[in-house]
């Protein structure tokens, strides 16, 4: 069964930083991307950022130059970060993982002084 798993939500000053992860279990395969998503209230899910299973990596230009992901990969599990630079107001939305087909819970992420 794949589990995804989000953490490292909160709440962060404007200018500020956090770092999501994002631990993805129990693939039978591995060639799968990973991406994250944001959804603010009363609005759609937005793509954030990717990272293919080869390292290729994709972000929305509203995040372009202030959002980095990455990823960790061994035999035991699988985890994606997200770092999160220059925060602002608007970066403010619950973030969710989504491995293959799969999605996280999701992790609140608050941009407030």
């Amino acid at each position: 069964q794949v589990q995804v798993v989000e953490s490292g939500g909160g709440l962060a000053q404007p200018g500020g930083s956090l770092r999501l992860s994002c631990v993805v279990s129990g693939f039978t395969y591995s060639n799968y991307a990973v991406g994250w998503f944001r959804q603010a209230p009363g609005k759609g899910r937005d793509f954030v950022a990717h990272i293919q299973s080869n390292n290729t990596t994709g972000t929305a230009p509203s995040v372009k130059g202030r959002f980095i992901i990455s990823r960790s990969r061994d035999t035991a599990k699988d985890t994606t970060y997200l770092q999160m630079n220059s925060l602002k107001p608007e970066d403010s939305a619950v973030y969710y993982c989504k491995a293959g087909p799969h999605w996280g819970q999701g992790t609140q992420v608050t941009v407030s002084s």
